[in-house]
């Protein structure tokens, strides 16, 4: 339908009047930077000074160098919505490229007309410049041929003058606008993608994240498998649904130009394309964006459209912008995962080295002539750096060996095990304890190993005379309750491993019916509270004085549970061997 037409053109007789209309078309003008709204004001102000049947402005694309209808009144929608007019064609297109204003007084003897509309005989066409680029043209057409004249050419210059300017503003100002919205949607998730550390999770979240941002057909994420030199495939959508896509070889297809390019690949048309890699019949453009981690690329994100020439300038410059954080949260992602696999195969391990150490290390003590004997043992780790041992001499004497290695866990227990088996293979030939002492500190010292050493009591019992031969070497001497007293044996040592050619003391103990004797690691006197106080020895021969006669499993118990009561919280191994002399 047309819009309703000005009986007559507007005549300002002075120019007092020209000069205040143009005032108010520049305020009403400025009143705002919604772009729909500056352009219906246009429309209504020349429509109060230039009688017209058919209304449009047209907007200038500089990319496609075409002008589409922006703002219509009267124009049929389908030409509304299809008619793209190229610089220099038609009348509005001539106008664009001179940049001068058209005037056609009878559209039927100019062949420049374009026909849309069999009832125009009159066509004024003006076009918009701001900062020396063309913004657009309006166009005015009536019915009547010679409806306007250098009078109406001249004002709607004036006008078109200004409305250049202001649709520029309007433009820049939504154009900023969208690019505020997209950086604080980058911003925003961006922030949600370093939060998620699961990397099936993640690519899922990035793909729906993406999707608000770009309404892609397709989207896929393939990531760098430098052994093989090729893009693996690790997560794709298609249509929404899930799919497998295969894995493309290093600098192959669109994707792999964009890891190999170390730039961003976009394809106006894939059927044109000779780089395209088939995966799908309705994919017409593609957008490639390699993801980069400290400058080396670890993967593509690639989408894909059925439209042809789909992705924009803005498409690129909005994946630009995201792609960094996708990359640095996808390799936190894999990181974590490969950190877990690790972990497990490393919790493997060490579940395989605790059940072989609960073979090295008894559990229970043997049967000893004279003496009941029990072990605790708590590691601070999966396995224990301390050790102990009993091995007899072919008669009823036993050697009972307790000591610990430097350091914890794993190296700390297999260095305490390659010490088990050297005291092994040594004590048949050596019955005191100081020449073996002597003997493993030599044999540690030709096996350096460095940064390791350890601590060992070695203690021989004799059950005949109920006594015990002890040589230390900087482990803990141990603690005798007899009848509630408690009695401080004084035995040292340099630790073995450190020093060569050492001697060591040989001392010894005459003991009683019913004495305890108590080995313990420093885990347990070096225990910690949550105030940094040290559990001490004092306090260790506090609890014995109390329970001296307790058997040696109540007695470990009890010892293992004042050590929780001062803090649950284990720094150090602590290992007991708990004797007592039977009657």
């Amino acid at each position: 339908m047309a819009a309703p037409r000005a009986k007559t053109p507007v005549q300002f007789r002075e120019r007092t009047d020209l000069l205040d209309f143009l005032l108010e078309v520049s305020s009403v003008m400025a009143e705002t930077l919604d772009l729909d709204a500056v352009l219906a004001s246009i429309a209504d102000i020349v429509h109060r000074v230039i009688p017209f049947d058919l209304f449009a402005i047209l907007l200038y694309n500089e990319k496609k160098q075409e002008l589409r209808i922006r703002h219509a009144v009267g124009h049929r929608e389908d030409v509304v919505r299809n008619l793209a007019i190229g610089l220099g064609e038609g009348i509005v297109g001539t106008a664009a490229q001179t940049r001068e204003p058209i005037l056609v007084a009878d559209t039927r003897t100019d062949s420049r007309y374009l026909p849309t509309s069999d009832v125009v005989r009159c066509e004024l066409s003006v076009p918009m410049i701001a900062r020396k680029r063309l913004v657009g043209v309006i166009d005015v057409q009536s019915a009547q041929p010679g409806a306007y004249s250098d009078y109406e050419r001249a004002l709607l210059r004036l006008i078109g003058g200004r409305a250049g300017a202001t649709i520029d503003n309007a433009i820049l100002y939504r154009r900023a606008e969208r690019q505020y919205r997209t950086i604080r949607a980058l911003s925003r998730i961006s922030h949600e993608f370093s939060s998620i550390l699961d990397l099936d999770e993640l690519l899922g979240k990035i793909a729906s994240s993406v999707r608000t941002l770009i309404d892609y057909s397709a989207f896929s994420i393939l990531l760098v498998d430098a052994p093989r030199l090729s893009l693996r495939h690790r997560f794709s959508l298609r249509y929404d649904q899930r799919v497998s896509i295969d894995n493309i070889p290093m600098g192959k297809g669109i994707t792999g130009a964009a890891a190999v390019g170390r730039e961003i690949v976009r394809v106006h048309d894939t059927a044109i394309d000779p780089r395209y890699i088939a995966t799908d019949s309705g994919i017409r453009s593609e957008l490639a964006v390699p993801l980069m981690v400290h400058d080396v690329v670890i993967g593509v994100m690639n989408l894909e459209s059925e439209r042809i020439g789909f992705f924009t300038e803005d498409h690129a410059r909005t994946m630009s912008l995201l792609a960094p954080s996708v990359a640095i949260a996808i390799e936190n992602a894999r990181l974590y995962q490969e950190i877990g696999e690790r972990e497990r195969l490393m919790q493997e391990d060490l579940r395989a080295a605790f059940d072989l150490q609960t073979v090295l290390l008894p559990q229970e003590a043997p049967e000893v002539d004279g003496l009941d004997i029990a072990i605790g043992l708590r590691p601070a780790r999966e396995i224990s750096g301390d050790l102990y041992d009993f091995f007899g001499h072919g008669n009823s004497q036993m050697q009972i060996a307790f000591g610990d290695s430097s350091g914890k866990g794993a190296a700390a227990a297999l260095f305490g095990a390659m010490v088990s088996g050297l005291m092994r293979t040594l004590a048949p030939r050596r019955r005191n304890p100081a020449e073996l002492m002597k003997a493993l500190n030599d044999a540690l010292v030709h096996r350096k190993v460095e940064g390791r050493y350890l601590t060992l009591l070695l203690m021989l019992w004799d059950p005949p005379s109920r006594s015990f031969r002890m040589a230390n070497a900087g482990g803990s001497p141990p603690m005798i309750c007899r009848d509630g007293e408690i009695i401080n044996l004084r035995v040292e040592g340099v630790p073995l491993g450190l020093l060569p050619d050492r001697d060591y003391e040989e001392t010894g103990f005459e003991a009683r019916s019913g004495d305890l004797v108590v080995l313990y690691s420093d885990g347990v006197s070096d225990h910690l509270s949550p105030t940094g106080e040290e559990y001490g020895s004092s306090r260790l021969g506090k609890i014995l004085q109390r329970d001296c006669k307790l058997t040696p499993r109540q007695l470990v118990r009890n010892i293992f549970a004042d050590l929780d009561e001062f803090n649950t919280v284990r720094f150090d191994d602590q290992t007991l061997i708990v004797m007592r002399v039977k009657r």
